[in-house]
């Protein structure tokens, strides 16, 4: 059997990932649209990769649970990847902490009693939880190490507390970041590793639902003053976390990587300040 890459979301960004580091393995490409992970594993296997297709709700730990029984019949899980999530223009308050927050937590929490010793595992955050003002060493604690299934009782992830989807979407990468932190040190103790990516505005069509969406106008103007200029590639995303699941990285685990041409930095320091731009927007 071959050692397999596990891959939830059957995006570019996914997909560049996987075609950086999945040459001689079995590619599992899971998505809830069954249609995009087939067409995403016939891309793969046109390029010469070994990959199959699964139908998995991130949402549900029953769905999480069957893809890795399948994944597992087929190898030992080696290199795992979580590219899967939906942005703030496409879906509502409940499904981005369904899916972006409690479906993280579970996939991280469940490939991590599974994933072979020495394997490496990244999941894709944003650069909108750098932007989220702090919560504090309570709420980061509680972010952290709270049992999935208890998540969504926290007092801040009540719908009621939260502004609008962008909000909740900031909550949850906030999330994410915590929750890999806390993981590392699960993951470790079988000599594993998991990072996280926050990646900035990357052109796929999630960020181009985003450009047409309410919000359009003020990330456009974001990339186009950010340091870079210019909106980041998959690609890019791909190189860091080729750096994050090899041997380069061994001593990397429980971080997350900003890469976001730097608008955070000049969100908080630069041109993108809030008394500076021309525009109303958050992000």
């Amino acid at each position: 059997m071959k050692d397999i890459m596990l891959l939830t979301g059957a995006g570019q960004i996914g997909l560049a990932m996987a075609r950086r580091m999945g040459s001689g393995k079995t590619i599992v490409v899971a998505d809830n649209n069954a249609d995009h992970a087939r067409r995403a594993a016939h891309l793969l296997c046109e390029a010469g990769f070994d990959a199959v297709a699964q139908e998995t709700d991130i949402s549900s730990r029953d769905s999480i649970l069957k893809l890795l029984e399948t994944a597992q019949k087929l190898g030992d899980i080696t290199l795992f990847i979580n590219a899967a999530g939906v942005s703030p223009s496409q879906a509502s308050i409940e499904t981005i902490l369904a899916v972006d927050l409690y479906g993280t937590a579970v996939l991280l929490e469940e490939t991590g009693k599974v994933i072979a010793p020495r394997g490496a595992g990244v999941t894709i955050s944003s650069q909108s939880g750098h932007r989220l003002p702090a919560l504090g060493a309570e709420a980061d604690e509680a972010l952290a190490l709270t049992p999935a299934e208890k998540l969504l009782e926290l007092d801040l992830l009540r719908p009621e507390n939260i502004r609008d989807s962008l909000h909740a979407y900031q909550l949850a990468k906030r999330c994410n970041v915590k929750r890999v932190m806390a993981e590392a040190v699960k993951w470790g103790e079988k000599g594993a590793r998991i990072n996280s990516i926050s990646p900035g505005i990357i052109v796929t069509p999630l960020a181009l639902d985003e450009f047409r969406g309410p919000r359009g106008d003020f990330y456009r103007d974001m990339f186009a003053r950010c340091p870079a200029g210019r909106p980041g590639t998959a690609d890019e995303v791909a190189h860091v976390a080729e750096l994050l699941l090899s041997e380069k990285g061994a001593f990397i685990t429980g971080a997350d990587i900003l890469a976001d041409g730097g608008a955070t930095a000049s969100w908080f320091y630069g041109t993108l300040r809030p008394e500076n731009r021309p525009l109303s927007g958050k992000a």
